[in-house]
């Protein structure tokens, strides 16, 4: 009897202390709060994630963004001639072009013929006058475009931050700086305007910019805004730092421009000096020098040194121009 008392005993403190374990002791430990603790981490992990993806697909679309952008620079090495037409802010076709390039050609071939300068020497200017000449003036008008538009770039971005500042959609404000700017900005921005409401997007509509005026300045505009299009973001903060960018790229350019003045000025007396000797010579003897356009071994020297020249020249001309 007292056995079995003793086992009864044993197997009903090992009962109750196996009903204290399994429901007292987590709540005297702490056990139950640390769960309840990695529970509310582990709900609060897909939400961290979350946000890792979304910061990851914005990322990648920004790496899209300016892939496509490079790709559209990359096409645009080799420009038709009516885009340079455009880009130089004339409304010429194509045919008018090589037109006008034919018919300067052909009188400046028949002047020198006809002053006794000779078939070939005739052919030779007839042909710089025809295919260079032209192409000259297209590139001159295209910097001097060009330079309008960067001096007046940075004021316009400027008008844009204002206006999204005060409350206004990017479009409206754009149409604000077509409204007032000079030109060419004026009317690069009213083409923005016209592609947009033709049903293009506007990120797209304004990364054609660099199409019509290939500058690094109008590529960064671009993007800027192609890629806010896409992913979103703080468009006021992101236009005002390009609009620093921009106005610090101006003072570098101005700065380089003011230290490489010497180099330029040096090149333009180096590269001038033999024509104006040959002037020279030929109003103080012209018999003397005349033989160099009226001999056909005079002639053949005369094309030569024009072209030993202008190689010179090019090559100067790189070695002064920098780009950044």
């Amino acid at each position: 009897m007292k056995f079995q008392a003793l086992a009864l005993a044993f197997l009903a403190a090992t009962a109750i202390g196996g009903i204290a374990w399994v429901f007292i002791y987590p709540m005297l430990s702490g056990e139950r709060k640390a769960e309840q603790r990695r529970s509310s981490v582990a709900k609060a992990e897909p939400v961290v994630r979350q946000a890792e993806r979304n910061q990851r697909s914005r990322r990648e679309q920004v790496e899209s963004s300016l892939k496509d952008l490079e790709a559209k620079a990359q096409k645009q090495s080799k420009v038709p001639l009516n885009i340079r037409i455009s880009q130089a802010g004339l409304d010429w076709t194509v045919q008018k072009f090589w037109i006008i390039s034919g018919v300067l050609g052909f009188v400046i071939c028949a002047i020198a013929f006809f002053s006794g300068g000779g078939p070939l020497g005739a052919l030779g200017l007839g042909f710089a006058a025809g295919f260079g000449l032209p192409r000259w003036i297209l590139g001159y008008l295209k910097k001097r475009r060009e330079k309008k538009f960067l001096a007046a770039l940075p004021d316009a971005v400027d008008v844009i931050v204002r206006g999204i500042k005060a409350g206004l959609p990017l479009f409206e404000s754009i149409k604000v700086v077509a409204a007032d700017a000079p030109e060419p900005l004026r009317s690069e921005f009213l083409a923005i305007i016209e592609t947009q409401a033709i049903g293009m997007p506007l990120g797209e509509a304004c990364a054609r910019l660099y199409e019509r005026m290939p500058l690094p300045e109008a590529n960064f505009f671009g993007i800027v805004i192609a890629i806010q299009q896409k992913s979103g973001g703080n468009l006021s903060e992101a236009l005002g730092n390009l609009s620093k960018v921009l106005r610090d790229r101006k003072k570098m350019a101005e700065k380089i421009q003011a230290m490489s003045m010497e180099a330029k000025a040096s090149a333009g007396i180096i590269g001038s000096l033999p024509p104006i000797v040959m002037l020279l010579v030929y109003l103080s003897t012209p018999d003397y020098i005349s033989l160099l356009w009226t001999h056909p071994t005079g002639q053949l020297m005369l094309v030569g040194c024009v072209v030993w020249m202008s190689m010179g020249i090019m090559v100067m001309k790189k070695m002064i121009n920098f780009d950044f």
